[in-house]
């Protein structure tokens, strides 16, 4: 969070010198939450609730200290728990090309991996063959196996067939990466929802995670991506991806608000160890520190 804690604590050091009313620093709070890729709607949300709780005479750190209660609240807003429980759980993970989609599912394969679980990856994106080279890699690296099938196949072919091998290995966990050419493209999401109902129909209660990738280095254009998805059915939850790199880390709040998803996860690096659970209240107070 190293680049958008810079664009809030920069203005909050030069807050500290000045002698400006509450008005004025309110006024320039929103510019700044508006920098860090907030977004202008949720600014100004946060803005208007903090001029009617705060008084006039109310200092810089009692103003500081109503942003961060605000946007906690936002963050959490919605369950980031994560569901998989049973002992045949699938995740979907949806998203446009680029977006870190396949690398979050080897960080996902990684950390449940690494918490016993017996996990099988499946390559669905068969539309893109580097896709799929890259999923093979990243199961080779990690000693996960992983299912592809030909280059252009039906992606709900291949995920029935991986389903088969998932039940005969009594494996715990599938986790399934899926196309994403373009994210305006309405048979993308017929294909996905025709990949959920092969799911729902050979497992019950599957698929329990449906994650939507998006990549935190866009900001709010990323909100014009989920707008699409949001399209599909049956999104649980978001996995922030690149969040490291960015000053736009502002957009999460955003996301939020908008979405009414929970963010379940985020990538904080380019190694399978880069992922962390989300928590509204470490990601505030990283934010502010």
């Amino acid at each position: 969070m190293t680049k958008t804690r810079q664009t809030f604590k920069d203005k909050f050091d030069e807050f500290l010198q000045s002698n400006k009313s509450r008005e004025e620093i309110l006024d320039e709070l929103s510019d700044i939450m508006i920098l860090a890729d907030v977004g202008i709607s949720t600014s100004e949300n946060i803005i208007e609730t903090i001029r009617q709780k705060s008084k006039k005479n109310d200092s810089l750190q009692t103003i500081k200290k109503s942003l961060e209660e605000e946007i906690i609240k936002i963050l959490a807003r919605y369950s980031p728990n994560f569901n998989i429980s049973s002992n045949h759980s699938v995740v979907m993970l949806v998203g446009v090309n680029g977006g870190g989609k396949t690398t979050s599912l080897a960080k996902l394969a990684y950390l449940f991996n690494s918490e016993g679980k017996q996990v099988l990856m499946v390559a669905a994106d068969t539309f893109r063959a580097a896709a799929q080279e890259q999923l093979v890699l990243w199961g080779k690296k990690l000693n996960i196996p992983v299912i592809k099938g030909q280059y252009g196949a039906d992606p709900a072919a291949v995920i029935y067939d991986a389903i088969k091998s998932f039940k005969a290995r009594q494996y715990n966990l599938l986790l399934i990466d899926t196309a994403g050419r373009i994210h305006t493209n309405s048979n993308l999401m017929q294909e996905l929802e025709k990949t959920k109902k092969v799911i729902e129909r050979e497992i019950e209660g599957a698929p329990q995670e449906i994650l939507l990738v998006l990549d935190a280095s866009i900001g709010q254009n990323a909100l014009i991506q989920a707008r699409e998805f949001l399209k599909f059915s049956g999104i649980t939850g978001i996995f922030l991806a690149k969040l490291d790199g960015t000053a736009k880390g502002g957009s999460v709040i955003s996301i939020i608000e908008e979405l009414q998803l929970p963010i379940k996860f985020i990538g904080i690096g380019e190694t399978e160890k880069d992922l962390l659970y989300f928590s509204p209240q470490e990601f505030a107070k990283a934010l502010f520190s």
